[in-house]
């Protein structure tokens, strides 16, 4: 039952260009893109473009899959009262729900491998085991998070266009504030305050590091663990209140 459910939101997936073209599309072509513009630069911590911006990209693919494929889809089931649907028949509704979360990882996990062998081919982007392992650990609990974190925000929607209209600028934000484009600290003062409060871009900070296997407990590293954590305990409770209410 979930395998069929499964195969059914990968290939309704597969259909929706919308999806296709911010989650899969956009991010690699932006990757190669920079790189033809950015590639010779140094980054934070003597990093090449490479090094800086493949575990970002992937983060970036992460975040559209979740945030579309995954938070905008319970807010359209919500709507079009799929979810009643399925509460009316024999399909349990922990069915539906995790089938979207293993759509997610799947869709995520091709976006992985994608940008990684982009830039190996593009870039010379070395392979190291361990920190490749490491990488694709820590790339799971980040996706982990942001499933979390798309639960809750997209738990407070009743209307599809309201989320669509949500999705997308979120996405433009989460491009600008993350650290996707160019370096915060090259940013305007108020692109580098809302970077500070964007989960996205602690995220971020914390893959690059990891990435590059210079994950060092200090002061920074500290703080954006403790954000994100902050920010998932907040999601869990802001999700258990939406449904307790809705019920």
């Amino acid at each position: 039952m979930l395998a069929t459910q499964l195969k059914y939101d990968l290939l309704m997936f597969s259909r929706e260009l919308f999806y296709l073209v911010f989650t899969i599309i956009v991010p690699p072509v932006t990757y190669l893109f920079m790189g033809e513009l950015f590639g010779g630069a140094t980054y934070a911590g003597n990093l090449s473009y490479a090094e800086t911006y493949t575990p970002s990209f992937i983060l970036l693919i992460t975040f559209g899959v979740v945030f579309f494929a995954f938070g905008f889809d319970q807010v359209m089931n919500r709507t079009i009262g799929v979810e009643k649907r399925i509460s009316l028949s024999p399909v349990p509704k922990r069915t539906l729900l995790l089938s979207n979360i293993l759509k997610s990882i799947i869709i995520t996990s091709f976006g992985y491998f994608l940008v990684f062998f982009i830039g190996m081919i593009a870039y010379d982007l070395s392979f190291q085991l361990f920190n490749f392992v490491l990488s694709f650990v820590t790339f799971m609990l980040l996706n982990a998070t942001l499933l979390i974190l798309s639960s809750a925000i997209y738990s407070m929607f009743t209307s599809m266009n309201g989320a669509l209209v949500f999705s997308i600028i979120i996405f433009q934000v989460g491009m600008i504030t993350g650290g996707f484009t160019m370096p915060i600290d090259r940013m305007p003062k108020f692109v580098q305050l809302i970077a500070n409060v964007n989960p996205l871009y602690h995220m971020n900070q914390l893959f690059i590091t990891v990435w590059n296997g210079k994950l060092q407990m200090d002061n920074s590293s500290l703080l954006s663990i403790g954000y994100i954590i902050g920010c998932v305990m907040i999601s869990l409770l802001v999700t258990r209140f939406v449904n307790k209410v809705r019920k």
